[in-house]
């Protein structure tokens, strides 16, 4: 059985904790909480009857721990990460894994370093739906592809961003493209392949943040492919969808839903046997934005720890993502087309605010 610890309390451990402490996951538990707020440790910990503390090196001393989940707001995932890395306990990260190219690649060299295994939250990749989708693009039944598309249309109101000081701000979060959108546009990066360019816009529309909370980019792969990124959470009155689509030569799959977890167009040529079912197979809309995807991916982390086997989103993998976004950003200040291996310049996400503030 791995004991899991969560470090940071917000919003999102309610998801990670309810699975974690109630069992859910086969072969792990939750074995205590921290974060620097005594009442909301109190509060996480408290229905599973779990130990809370406000000093993460404190639980790491006192606690029997296995695997370490990073939960702090994103600007400090990896100050965290490189504090607790030296425990030699495997670790969990929330997306994104960081907000700077720097940052990950010391996340990456200190896990190595002390041989523990860094796992990033991915959990879309593990949506059913997504699962069948990967499937069909690695039989090849799409062909050469021609276009791949990912939306994000979300509602997140003023209150949402007031809930912590943080969010919002270009030091510790960004906007809808490194918060919201960070998992769709991972999964258009996983399914098109690797980036040649990018050239984006944004615009902070309806809410007070430094941040964006809509933008638009158009990107160009290696494969000769397009794709489009559409992003926004100033869709009122409520969430709409959250969705990818892929066209090919030979086939056109789209997921829609608003946690990318409704098939919704599945079309290929030739017809193969089981084509007709998969609409109604793999068309469960989850509960909330949050999706299904989390439990699978857990269960994934504890096979590769078990069996010590390659995990799907480690590091170098979440690092991708994170590099294609920060080169967004750069599009976005510039107002240019964007080549990926760039060196970030005026890109602002992990920095602190102009005026001094977070």
């Amino acid at each position: 059985m791995l004991r899991f610890a969560l470090v940071g309390c917000g919003r999102i451990a309610k998801r990670h904790s309810e699975l974690l402490g109630h069992r859910q996951i086969a072969g792990a538990e939750l074995a205590a909480v921290c974060d620097l707020v005594e009442e909301k440790a109190r509060r996480t910990a408290a229905p599973f009857g779990v130990p809370y503390y406000t000093d993460m090196h404190e639980m790491c001393r006192r606690e029997a721990i296995d695997v370490l989940v990073v939960l702090t707001e994103s600007g400090h995932h990896a100050r965290d990460v490189l504090a607790l890395a030296p425990y030699r306990k495997h670790i969990v990260v929330e997306k994104p894994m960081a907000l700077t190219l720097d940052d990950a690649d010391a996340m990456i060299r200190s896990c190595d370093a002390h041989g523990v295994k860094l796992f990033v939250v991915k959990q879309n990749r593990f949506n059913v739906p997504v699962v069948k989708l990967r499937e069909a693009l690695e039989a090849g039944r799409f062909g050469r592809l021609v276009l791949g598309t990912v939306r994000v249309r979300w509602c997140r109101r003023q209150d949402y961003y007031d809930q912590d000081a943080w969010r919002g701000t270009w030091a510790l979060d960004g906007g809808v493209l490194s918060n919201q959108a960070s998992h769709h546009v991972d999964l258009l990066e996983w399914m098109m392949g690797a980036v040649d360019s990018v050239f984006a816009m944004a615009t902070t529309a309806l809410v007070d943040i430094e941040a964006e909370d809509t933008a638009v980019v158009v990107l160009k792969f290696r494969s000769g492919a397009l794709g489009v990124i559409e992003a926004t959470t100033a869709a009122r009155p409520k969430d709409l969808e959250g969705s990818i689509s892929l066209l090919g030569e030979r086939g056109t799959v789209e997921i829609g839903g608003f946690a990318v977890n409704e098939m919704r167009t599945w079309q290929f040529e030739p017809v193969q046997p089981g084509d007709a079912d998969v609409l109604a197979k793999y068309s469960v809309n989850p509960p909330n934005v949050y999706g299904f995807g989390h439990q699978a991916y857990y269960e994934h982390v504890v096979d590769c720890i078990v069996t010590d086997k390659q995990h799907l989103v480690d590091g170098l993998e979440g690092r991708k993502s994170l590099e294609l976004i920060s080169a967004i950003y750069e599009s976005i200040e510039t107002g240019r087309e964007v080549p990926l291996r760039f060196a970030p310049k005026l890109c602002r996400l992990g920095q602190a605010s102009p005026m001094g503030g977070a």
